[in-house]
């Protein structure tokens, strides 16, 4: 499993392996495809996707001369992660690079198309790969393994907030990545004492209602990762 620093690294050297189009034959040939599955919008990726042609055009992979990029975009809805999954497949496209909240479905779609994950809460605990060392299948990517971190972030909420007694945590269900999180959360909350209330939601019109029906009394809230 590699880190986030080596991911554009190993994604380079990934494209690096396929071959150059030369000559007049080569080139009306159909040229190496990365799908590229956002989760969210455009607006939501640009620094990220800027930066990631960037990196490719700097290892020599230029958009529409050397390689073409096929960008879809879910906006949100986690219900269009198969249809995206399966045009790609249609596409034939050489790989495929979302994040780890699509990741799964893309998966149940092809078993043959390499899938690159640029996050993921918990590849490993969320079934995504079989281990951090050795991710197997044909997916891997990038690890935050942010439930190891739930400790520290309740350990800093409680050395803001000394008086804290009850905490609400905000998470997507819909995600395995957060209901492994929150299962964590729990778990630290029962050891040190804090009362938590969980604030499920599966789209982001669910955030306000979640807000509005809750009445808990809770003094600060967590926020799970959403990838």
């Amino acid at each position: 499993m590699i880190h986030r620093r080596e991911f554009i690294t190993l994604f380079g050297g990934a494209a690096a392996a396929w071959p150059l189009a030369a000559g007049a034959q080569q080139q009306s040939a159909k040229l190496p495809t990365i799908g590229v599955l956002g989760v969210s919008t455009p607006s939501n990726w640009t620094l990220w996707v800027a930066a990631f042609v960037q990196r490719l055009r700097e290892l020599g992979w230029i958009e529409g001369r050397t390689i073409a990029i096929e960008y879809r975009w879910a906006e949100g809805r986690s219900e269009r992660f198969t249809e995206i999954a399966a045009e790609f497949v249609r596409l034939k496209v050489d790989v495929i690079l979302t994040v780890g909240a699509a990741a799964a479905a893309v998966a149940q779609v092809t078993s043959t198309i390499p899938i690159v994950f640029a996050i993921a809460v918990d590849p490993v605990g969320t079934g995504l790969v079989g281990s951090l060392s050795r991710p197997g299948g044909n997916v891997t990517g990038l690890s935050t393994q942010t439930t190891e971190l739930a400790s520290k972030r309740i350990e800093i909420l409680r050395e803001a907030f000394p008086d804290l007694r009850r905490l609400a945590i905000i998470a997507n269900v819909g995600y395995p990545g957060s209901v492994l999180e929150i299962a964590e959360v729990q778990a630290v909350a029962r050891k040190v004492g804090l009362d938590i209330d969980v604030l499920e939601i599966r789209r982001a019109e669910d955030v306000v209602p979640a807000f509005g029906t809750r009445k808990s009394g809770a003094q600060a809230l967590y926020v799970t990762t959403r990838w």
